[in-house]
């Protein structure tokens, strides 16, 4: 009843004064033939890290949390209804001193490692290789696995690959078998590193590039794309080196960018209670990885003019100071109306370079950065940018369209609206806007659209940094949007300030 209750709030929202609107136009190409969106676009990352995975996604058979096979029941089902494509794991930087063989076998009598880069916690490895992989399949998600290239060599890989995804009777199948897996399970995709010029080795690309190839050598087997450990924002060069020297050891490029309101990674800057200027500096620092991603794809195509080798955006999302009184090593940050309108943003970006970029994932799932969902206890909230993903859902698999607008900035190269727009297999357009202005509504007039039938939802609030709780979950969540309209051919759009709008039109 209070999210009922709150989308009838929202409709309110949805039909500003108009003083003071932002007039844009547009037109959207229906011509074209487009580029297919890659359903992997909207794949996530689930790190041993904190919460994230032990509390917010596994709790045990045993724990009083309703669950499923040990799997929180709460957040399988908000994760189902979002159609996960892919999952990355098990980092990140714990992926680079994380040891397979720990965390296998009787739960019982798994060992208690130390997780060096977060916070040197105890880890019991109740979470590993079987369950990371069953619940990709209660998910019905792709996987993604990052292997150990900074502290361990290539065959402790090769023997974690053949434990996964061998058939026959080998020692490692066998074992598999032991631990209550008979059938193999399906691996998408194989990242050779991670931050490999940090936390991975603190490497230079002519450094990496030789163990690009020897692990490519030894890691490749067929239905498996490798993804090559790329570069951090705006290092061209990282990429430049991997594709000249070990391009053909590789399928795809990963790229890492965390939108910083500051900058500064020694104070990043709040999640809540933030003032205007820290949200339009959030929403440029966003807006730079589009200039990342042309650069970067640059880069690529003096070797692959034909796009085959796709660049994974394998991190991103926002990075703020940790939430006052937790543990700052465990990434705990609030979630907002902003993260919202950033993920939209970053969507919307992708989209446009749909040709190049064939995945990218969210940091993180549940409990840390941008997650799509907040635990405590058998407490669940579902954020702001959770809802952002469920109104995304119809472009996964879509045919991006070309789109040319016409907008006012908000701020000093900072455009006030983003349209994004795509065919689906049912022949229905799909377009996203958004409305990053938080003082302004906004006219939006968009041209190259037959007339028919629309039907609309808006992800919208009173105040820039309201969020979900749990005590009050509905206050930044979908509601039925009737601000658009035929009007001489054209369809107009009147958006609320700092609003996203999804359109279906039949």
């Amino acid at each position: 009843m209070a999210i009922r209750m709150m989308a009838a709030a929202l409709l309110a929202l949805a039909t500003p004064a108009l003083a003071g609107t932002v007039t844009a136009s547009g037109t959207i190409d229906t011509a074209a033939k487009g580029v297919r969106i890659a359903p992997e676009i909207y794949g996530q990352f689930a790190e041993q890290l904190g919460s994230g995975i032990t509390g917010g996604i596994w709790v045990g058979e045993d724990s009083s949390i309703p669950n499923i096979r040990g799997y929180r029941r709460d957040v399988v089902e908000a994760l189902q209804k979002l159609h996960v494509p892919v999952i990355r794991w098990p980092g990140g930087c714990y992926a680079d001193i994380y040891h397979w063989r720990d965390a296998i076998g009787p739960r019982g009598s798994r060992p208690v490692t130390l997780n060096k880069w977060w916070g040197n916690k105890e880890e019991d490895n109740q979470f590993g290789t079987n369950e990371f992989f069953d619940f990709a399949e209660l998910l019905g998600s792709k996987t993604y696995l990052n292997v150990n290239v900074g502290s361990a060599g290539p065959a402790e890989s090769m023997d974690w690959i053949e434990y996964i995804t061998h058939g026959g009777n080998s020692t490692l199948a066998k074992l598999r078998r032991a631990n209550g897996r008979d059938k193999p399970w399906k691996l998408d995709y194989v990242g050779i590193g991670n931050e490999m010029w940090g936390c991975g080795g603190n490497l230079r690309a002519e450094e990496f590039a030789p163990m690009v190839r020897r692990w490519g050598t030894f890691l490749k087997q067929d239905g498996t794309r490798l993804i090559a450990g790329g570069a951090t924002g705006s290092d061209y060069h990282w990429t430049d080196v991997l594709m000249s020297e070990s391009r053909a050891r590789f399928d795809d490029i990963s790229l890492h960018y965390y939108t910083l309101p500051t900058g500064d990674w020694g104070k990043k800057g709040s999640a809540i209670g933030f003032d205007e200027a820290a949200w339009t500096a959030t929403f440029k620092r966003t807006r730079a990885l589009e200039t990342m991603i042309v650069g970067h794809d640059a880069a690529m195509t003096k070797y692959d003019p034909e796009k085959k080798q796709g660049l994974i955006v394998a991190e991103w999302g926002t990075w703020y100071d940790p939430t006052p009184g937790t543990n700052a090593a465990y990434l705990v940050q609030e979630n907002t109306l902003r993260d919202a309108l950033v993920a939209a943003t970053n969507f919307n970006i992708f989209h446009r370079h749909a040709d190049r970029v064939h995945g990218a994932n969210i940091a993180q799932m549940v409990n840390v950065l941008q997650a799509m969902i907040h635990t405590d206890g058998a407490r669940m909230v579902l954020t702001p940018t959770y809802w952002a993903f469920l109104l995304y859902q119809p472009f996964q698999g879509a045919t991006a369209l070309p789109v040319g607008v016409t907008t006012p900035d908000y701020a000093e190269g900072l455009p006030a609206i983003d349209v994004t727009a795509a065919r689906g297999a049912d022949g229905k357009i799909h377009v996203a806007i958004t409305n990053v202005d938080p003082n302004n509504p906004a006219t939006l007039n968009l041209s190259g659209l037959k007339p028919g039938t629309i039907a609309g939802q808006i992800l919208t609030a009173k105040t820039m940094d309201a969020r979900n709780s749990y005590a009050a979950p509905g206050i930044v969540v979908p509601a039925a949007f009737a601000g658009a309209s035929w009007q001489g051919g054209k369809l107009v759009v009147k958006l609320p300030a700092k609003s996203l709008v999804v359109l279906t039109l039949g």
